[in-house]
């Protein structure tokens, strides 16, 4: 049967803190989103205290553009398959969160990619000078594809999903987002995109375990025409989640690792969430979910994972030097983009810099490159950015 969003079945799930680092708390002066007093009549909810997580719009300060935020219960659930790279299975605490209702798109990342040009005015102007990219409040702006034909070969019309960019721009986006609003946005973990992907399963599929029924649910090697589609042409998860299989592969935090999850299975379960990071070593080999529309059935079940070009490929056809720490240029990325997710309970200051920051020493050696010799832009962003961007539109 058909799941509507505004028909999903409300979820009360009263949440039980889980023991970690020091929490900091989001900006003071920004009213909280998502939070009711009260039960809403119809939709999806969430129980926390006395208190309820419900949607809400997001809409990017400055400017017109929503992101649409969906409440996630906490629970406990079991990560992974029988699959050597899937395995063992391993057992993880989940807190409750909000997810992004689809996939970042173009509309959405557009935005961001903007803020190259309203940077480098700003800095022209001496205004929001940040002297490096990793200070507290600097962001990165992507620079403008070197050539545009590879990324926007499917269109870049705004509801389809934004695709080709890398780990690190991901990343820098959802801090570009974070301080802009005040509230604390980010990659997910591995175990949190696989745990939003089930929607309260424990099949191969958010729907069950026959791939017959893919179709109903994604876009993917045996019905998109060879193309990405608009986001939330399909039915959603249990959760309200759309495309969670297929259209376009989705970034995590975590590195990808040789043995599965051999390391976690040795720890007492079940793990907390942010237990079960494996944070990144390398450039590369960073986990990528849920299957993109060049792929087959099996590769968009709720436990399969791909790592990001460990055969150095996938910026093959970049001339630049250094390579681009933003794009890039050869397949399969074209079916590669990310959502974004919040924690209920916000997180540390430290462990949100792992979220957000450069990672590894090429890819830091790389971006500071790329500034000096002004092929690059950082900015410090704040809320008042919204003006400066609300005042650059035509």
């Amino acid at each position: 049967m058909k799941t509507s969003f505004r028909n999903l079945i409300c979820i009360f799930l009263t949440f039980q803190c889980l023991a970690g680092p020091a929490l900091a708390v989001e900006d003071v002066n920004v009213p909280s989103m998502g939070i009711s007093d009260q039960r809403p009549a119809e939709g999806p909810s969430v129980q926390v205290d006395d208190k309820y997580m419900v949607p809400y719009d997001l809409v990017i300060p400055g400017s017109e553009v929503i992101v649409q935020m969906v409440p996630l219960p906490g629970g406990v659930f079991q990560m992974g398959s029988q699959a050597e790279s899937e395995s063992p299975q391993v057992q993880v605490q989940v807190p409750p969160m909000w997810v992004a209702r689809t996939e970042t798109t173009w509309r959405e990342y557009e935005l961001y990619m903007s803020m190259y040009r309203l940077f480098n005015s700003l800095a022209s102007k001496k205004q929001r000078v940040a002297e490096k990219a990793g200070q507290v409040d600097a962001v990165t702006a992507p620079t403008e594809l070197y050539d545009s034909t590879f990324t926007y070969e499917h269109g870049q019309e705004p509801e389809l999903p934004a695709v080709t960019m890398t780990q690190y721009a991901a990343k820098q986006y959802t801090k570009w987002l974070s301080k802009l609003t005040g509230h604390q946005y980010r990659l997910p973990t591995e175990a949190e995109w696989e745990y939003a992907c089930r929607g309260g399963s424990t099949s191969a599929y958010s729907f069950g375990d026959d791939e017959r029924e893919l179709d109903q649910y994604a876009w993917f090697a045996d019905n998109s025409d060879e193309s990405p589609h608009p986001v939330a042409q399909k039915k959603p998860n249990a959760y309200g989640l759309y495309d969670m299989h297929g259209n376009v592969m989705e970034w995590t935090i975590d590195n990808f690792g040789d043995n599965g999850y051999q390391s976690l299975a040795e720890l007492p379960q079940p793990l907390p969430v942010m237990q079960t990071v494996r944070w990144p070593s390398q450039i590369e080999g960073r986990v990528v979910r849920g299957g993109s529309w060049q792929d087959f059935a099996a590769d968009c079940r709720c436990a399969s994972r791909l790592p990001s070009d460990e055969d150095s490929k996938w910026k093959e056809e970049d001339p630049n030097l250094p390579l681009s720490p933003w794009w890039y240029t050869n397949d399969p990325t074209r079916g590669l983009g990310f959502r974004v997710f919040r924690s209920y309970q916000p997180l540390s200051d430290e462990l949100m810099e792992k979220f957000w920051e450069i990672d590894h020493q090429y890819l830091a050696e790389d971006v500071e490159s790329r500034l000096r010799e002004g092929r690059g832009i950082v900015s410090n962003v704040d809320p008042g950015l919204a003006q400066d961007i609300k005042a650059s539109k035509p």
